[in-house]
């Protein structure tokens, strides 16, 4: 019997998520030399190749196929059990992560008034660790935008944020009232990593079957405003980012798209009162920032 180590597991199910070793080995915040010899080391326990290098990055092999589902109930379940077990204790702690652009601290306020003894957190969670915060235990409760992955999660929607087009001040779109998806039929979008982030920011497929037109691919925040200030494409993002555009960009409101949702997930074992008094307060204070 292989006792396997989580922490390679976790490694593992990060290089297959991202499809590629340098972005994974970002995300986990390890150089990746030592990523590469970490997955080399799980390999070796299970007698199994999991990964190949491509041009393109990395692909499961038939074997890494077979792993990955199991490999992330497994930390599913292991993440469960250690909840199970601080729910038990009574913990009189608690980490609220947040995504860019949501504000959580009038329900941070309200929770520390009513716990004083407690010891609140908040933690600023990067993008690309929004699907392994919860279930590694780097957070207690997350507010983030969906799309979002729930497995093994519970949802709750807090409020809604209406959608713009973020594009160069000197574009032929800037300063009108609203746009549709039809004025910008032909206009390239900023790709990310993640296939379903990409769907749902870009809008792809459109309603009538026709495919987004690709633009360059964007690592973070910064990188997708460049591409738009320079030139390169336009963006789709959240009406509360707006606010902090750099001055050569401009947003305008989309007519016609559905708003982005803003939630709270936390662990679908999750029973600390501190958790339900948050997600109480959450849904009480937290709001869209032109509501």
């Amino acid at each position: 019997m292989t006792d396997l180590d989580l922490r390679l597991v976790r490694y593992f199910t990060a290089v297959a998520e991202h499809r590629h070793f340098g972005r994974a080995a970002d995300a986990l915040h390890v150089t990746q030399p030592s990523l590469s010899r970490q997955i080399r080391r799980l390999e070796q326990q299970l007698g199994a190749r999991l990964l190949e290098r491509t041009p393109q990055g990395s692909s499961l092999t038939e074997a890494g196929e077979v792993f990955l589902p199991r490999a992330k109930a497994l930390l599913r379940s292991a993440a469960q059990a250690a909840n199970l077990a601080r729910a038990a204790a009574e913990p009189s702690r608690i980490t609220v992560g947040y995504t860019a652009g949501i504000i959580v601290t009038p329900a941070v306020r309200a929770l520390r008034e009513r716990f004083p003894d407690a010891d609140v957190r908040t933690a600023h969670v990067d993008w690309g660790e929004r699907t392994t915060a919860l279930p590694e235990l780097k957070v207690d409760v997350l507010v983030t935008r969906l799309p979002f992955p729930t497995d093994g999660a519970q949802v709750t929607v807090l409020y809604d944020e209406p959608r713009v087009l973020v594009l160069p001040v000197g574009h032929r779109l800037a300063g009108k009232e609203s746009v549709t998806l039809d004025d910008i039929a032909d206009e390239p979008l900023v790709r990310v990593a993640d296939p379903v982030w990409n769907a749902y920011w870009r809008i792809d497929p459109r309603p009538d079957g026709r495919p987004a037109p690709d633009g360059p691919l964007a690592d973070a925040l910064e990188d997708k405003f460049e591409l738009v200030a320079s030139g390169q494409a336009l963006a789709i993002t959240a009406l509360p980012r707006a606010g902090a555009l750099r001055p050569d960009v401009t947003a305008v409101p989309m007519h016609g798209v559905d708003p982005a949702h803003v939630v709270l997930a936390t662990r679908a074992e999750e029973r600390s009162r501190l958790v339900a008094a948050f997600r109480k307060a959450a849904r009480a204070l937290l709001r869209a920032s032109d509501s």
